[in-house]
């Protein structure tokens, strides 16, 4: 079973992570432990002060990457009512390391004689075992040192230092003892280093100390502004590089499961954050461009000009769901088409024409995929089908194997063309054709690429509108055999603003997205509660997404809807607050007027970046007329 995350604390500074209960100590719960890369380095990590376990009353969050957890040790205490001994556990992760300096704080009159003990359980299991809670020991070799200890297991080596202590090896890992003489109103501290190096890891920290700022000007709501806050702090922690060019970040998914590099979601974590700058936006296009597809390749799903959807240092297996991604594996339908609308929008946004420029090669490589590859049967849209039978099932942002559905809650059959696809790829057509015209060289064929966009916005009013008891709208996607497949989902918010709606049918689209079915007063369900597979903790079929909210917001920002979209935003609003302004990947679909606060979907990443990032589509919403 997938862990719980919803109630473990988090510290980190990608590629590394560490997670913990509420009193710091690592191994009650399945997703505790350190993490480098993809790999568990330590699952366990147990303080203890003389012979028993602190008590723990607190912990502060210092940013993303540091912690505090305080506790009670009151087998050392005197026997005042008041607490008069504690303990303060001050941990920080940084790229490569945890630290961990545990001081005990006296205010009693007398000396006390004490000890602490850490008790530390290496693992190096795969993140992919973890995740699927099948995770067992890997066999590692331990080497005591007069400095600490080290510990490997093939490419990754942890290197344990703790002055002052005495290291002991154990059956299971390491044991460090500290004698503590604590003189009366006195703190005495002691320290513990983890270093963790893996070779084999193909991400790295990025060089450049974080260059952003908060956006300036006045925030018209506090929450907001502790948001912003909190989002920039918890994006700088999860940006990443590839060791041959340090220089140019990315965002990393999210933890723990995504810390890499991923097509769509640095894609849209970029595109958010244009608002604050454009370096990321500028170098994920230049990391994404030197991997973009060449060849065709049915096992990697690769094919020319199609951008990547996800980067490992080894194959990935998903254990129970017959997975088997390869190291480099280009399975996205939307990623193309979303490159090149954050390079578009990126210009618009101040991206150097020369860098810009410099992209116009690979941009022609996408726009040639999703005119000429990107539509597996030849019926004009842009669709999917794995070929491999490991490969995954679906491939929009959607992918769970349940998240295309009709409304009577029967699953689609592939090739799926899902509708938000097609609004992407006619927005990048018609916005790749303008940066040819532009900045190219007059070669290429701009006329076409218009002709082809206008075609798929023909064709896609004629294919995908439904009509139901809910309303009028379009489809979630056409299933194998061309039909519509009926749900009333969020990806309709997906098309505001792409231009592949006329103001009728954009209207249409709004006044349902802003219904009681789909909007839960938390944000914009991704399934409405009148279909039958509706329930408000599934993945996809009914919970909350915080960026696929925020993608709606723009997209009604951009369409001139500007009351729906500060609805939206006052959902996302409450949600925040109730999440201390650390988003997470998604929520329940639950109703506000029935729940004081949202539900968490206990397995949910945090802090993710698009949701991070989402705070600032809600920043234009409650901002957007303001000069007027």
């Amino acid at each position: 079973m997938q862990p719980l995350l919803h109630d473990s604390v988090v510290v980190l500074r990608a590629p590394t992570q560490s997670w913990s209960a509420a009193d710091g100590d690592m191994g009650a719960s399945a997703i505790h432990g350190l993490y480098h890369g993809d790999t568990r380095v330590i699952r366990g990590l147990r303080l203890r002060v003389g012979e028993s376990a602190p008590e723990a009353i607190s912990v502060a969050q210092r940013g993303a990457t540091g912690a505090t957890f305080v506790a009670l040790t009151r087998r050392i205490d005197d026997r005042g009512a008041d607490p008069r001994v504690r303990l303060e556990r001050h941990r920080d992760v940084s790229a490569g390391s945890l630290s961990e300096r545990v001081a005990l704080v006296s205010r009693v009159d007398h000396k006390i004689e004490t000890s602490i003990t850490l008790e530390i359980t290496p693992d190096f299991a795969a993140m992919q075992q973890v995740k699927a809670g099948t995770s067992a020991n890997s066999a590692w070799d331990i080497r005591e040192e007069p400095d600490g200890v080290t510990i490997s297991s093939g490419p990754t080596t942890i290197r344990l230092s703790a002055p002052g202590a005495v290291a002991t090896s154990t059956g299971d890992g390491v044991t460090v003892a500290w004698s503590v003489t604590l003189a009366p109103h006195a703190t005495e501290s002691r320290a513990l280093e983890v270093a963790v190096e893996d070779t084999s890891l193909v991400v790295a920290a990025p060089r450049r100390e974080v260059a952003w700022r908060s956006p300036l000007g006045v925030v018209p709501d506090s929450r907001l502004e502790r948001w912003i806050d909190a989002a920039l702090t918890d994006l700088d922690a999860l940006r990443l590089a590839l060791p041959d060019h340090p220089d140019d970040e990315f965002l990393a998914a999210g933890a723990p499961w995504f810390f890499t590099l991923f097509g769509r979601d640095s894609i849209w974590a970029a595109r958010f954050l244009l608002p604050v700058t454009t370096d990321v936006a500028a170098s994920t296009l230049r990391v994404l461009a030197r991997l973009q597809g060449v060849a065709h390749d049915p096992e990697s799903a690769e094919q020319p000009g199609k951008i990547m959807h996800e980067l490992r240092s080894a194959p990935l297996s998903i254990p129970g769901e017959q997975v088997t991604l390869p190291p480099v594996y280009y399975g996205t339908v939307d990623a193309t088409a979303l490159w090149v609308a954050l390079l578009a929008d990126a210009h618009a946004a101040g991206m150097s024409e020369s860098a810009v420029t410099e992209l116009l090669p690979a941009l022609r490589g996408c726009l040639d995929w999703i005119v000429r590859w990107g539509d597996s049967d030849g019926d004009g849209f842009l669709d999917y089908v794995d070929l491999t039978g490991h490969g995954l099932a679906n491939q929009g942002w959607k992918d769970s194997g349940d998240s295309i559905q009709w409304r009577d809650g029967t699953l689609a059959a592939g090739p799926i063309a899902l509708c938000e696809v097609q609004a992407y790829a006619y927005e990048a057509v018609v916005a790749g054709a303008r940066l040819l015209d532009e900045l190219g060289d007059g070669r290429d064929d701009t006329d076409a690429l218009r002709v082809w966009a206008a075609d798929l916005k023909n064709r896609f009013r004629e294919a995908y509108w439904v009509e139901t008891t809910e309303g009028r709208y379009p489809a979630v996607a056409l299933d194998a055999e061309k039909r519509p497949v009926d749900s009333l989902t969020s990806n309709i918010g997906h098309l505001l603003g792409t231009g592949i709606l006329d103001p009728d049918e954009e209207d249409a689209v709004v006044s349902l997205l802003v219904a009681p079915s789909m909007a839960s007063g938390y944000g914009l369900r991704t399934l409405s509660t009148e279909a039958a597979g509706y329930w408000p903790l599934s993945y996809h079929g009914g919970s909350v997404w915080t960026h696929d909210t925020a993608i709606a917001i723009a997209g009604l920002v951009r369409s001139g809807h500007l009351d729906e979209a500060r609805i939206l935003s006052e959902g996302l609003l409450a949600a925040a607050e109730r999440f201390s302004f650390r988003m997470p990947e998604l929520h329940s679909g639950d109703a506000r007027a029935e729940f004081s606060a949202p539900t968490p979907y206990p397995a949910a990443c945090r802090p993710q970046a698009w949701s991070a990032a989402a705070v600032f589509p809600v920043l234009s919403a409650l901002t957007a007329g303001d000069d007027a």
